[in-house]
């Protein structure tokens, strides 16, 4: 008893604004507690959504050839997902489809289907899928087609064909198949979306002499917001992936790390991942190097970022006219 009223004078005895400090010092730290519990589930312990059971017997991923997309194929066929592939070369997309039969001989069905995103002809060629897949049970999208710069530039560097090519590809095309594929999700009243965006437009604060790149996925990132929150409750899970690097073709990255995964490697945890939060980097590494860069100042990522870049933009410099002198 003593002890206890020892302690009651002790609290007594302290200025009110001490024991408010130390109130919010335990909220704060409760917060990040949980925080950290829920970020250790996600990552390690959650388990994926039973794909085909929750959302329906098909998907279609764009940009199906290289990389990204076409892990994610592999991983969709060995979840027992009837396919739909996109993308611009047909003899590539055939060989995709041959590789994932032959590997999952039970997938359902693998067809293809040709789009150039790049190309002038977006629009008529979008509508023509939208007829390919009519009375298919899509339930789920990956938007993974996508392009970059060739190498960083600033932006008065950037010609009007890598200007379009990055609008028509990076915006237009997720836009029009989003919007050619949704109209089933909403008739059956189920479906997931994925967009893959990039951590240039969500991550880092900005992605200097990468500026349109940047832009046409921080487009995708708003725009897949939107529509998570338009249709979540018509029984529709819409995600934005914002992966950092990856080792693809697209990010000239040849050899995978543990900090830049394989394609096969992101597609695992990317698959796992679907169907939860509106915008998440399904690799935990990322989500961890995440977290780091958004404690650092601004301003000194901004700096890094563009030093890095400018390294970039030199060797790009020096290749292009290594092969001119050839």
């Amino acid at each position: 008893m003593a002890g206890s009223c020892a302690h009651v004078e002790f609290l007594k005895a302290q200025p009110v604004w001490a024991l408010a400090l130390a109130a919010v010092g335990l909220l704060v730290a409760a917060r990040a507690a949980i925080r950290l519990a829920l970020w250790v589930y996600a990552a390690f312990l959650r388990p994926g959504k039973p794909l085909r059971r929750r959302y329906g017997a098909w998907a279609v991923v764009t940009g199906a050839t290289d990389g990204i997309g076409r892990a994610i194929a592999f991983r969709f066929a060995a979840a027992g997902l009837g396919l739909v592939l996109v993308g611009r070369n047909p003899d590539k997309l055939a060989a995709v489809a041959a590789e994932i039969k032959a590997k999952h001989p039970k997938v359902p069905e693998v067809r293809t289907f040709v789009l150039d995103f790049a190309g002038e002809g977006l629009a008529a060629g979008v509508e023509a899928l939208k007829e390919a897949i009519r009375g298919l049970d899509v339930g789920i999208l990956v938007n993974n087609a996508g392009v970059s710069y060739p190498y960083a530039r600033y932006f008065h560097e950037v010609d009007e064909e890598l200007m379009r090519s990055l609008i028509r590809v990076n915006v237009e095309g997720v836009t029009r198949v989003t919007h050619a594929v949704l109209p089933g999700m909403v008739e059956r009243k189920r479906g997931a979306i994925v967009n893959i965006g990039s951590g240039a437009a969500s991550v880092v604060p900005s992605d200097p002499l990468y500026s349109v790149y940047a832009a046409t996925k921080a487009y995708v990132d708003q725009f897949s917001r939107c529509l998570y929150v338009e249709y979540k409750s018509k029984g529709i899970d819409v995600q934005c992936q914002v992966p950092l690097y990856v080792a693809t073709k697209m990010a000239s990255i040849r050899k995978s790390s543990f900090m830049v995964p394989s394609a096969d490697t992101y597609a695992r945890a990317a698959v796992r991942h679907i169907g939860y939060e509106p915008r998440c980097t399904p690799y935990w590494p990322h989500s961890v190097m995440w977290f780091l860069i958004s404690m650092l100042p601004e301003s000194l990522v901004d700096s890094v970022r563009l030093n890095m870049c400018i390294k970039i933009r030199k060797k790009g410099q020096a290749k292009d006219a290594k092969k001119k002198a050839q």
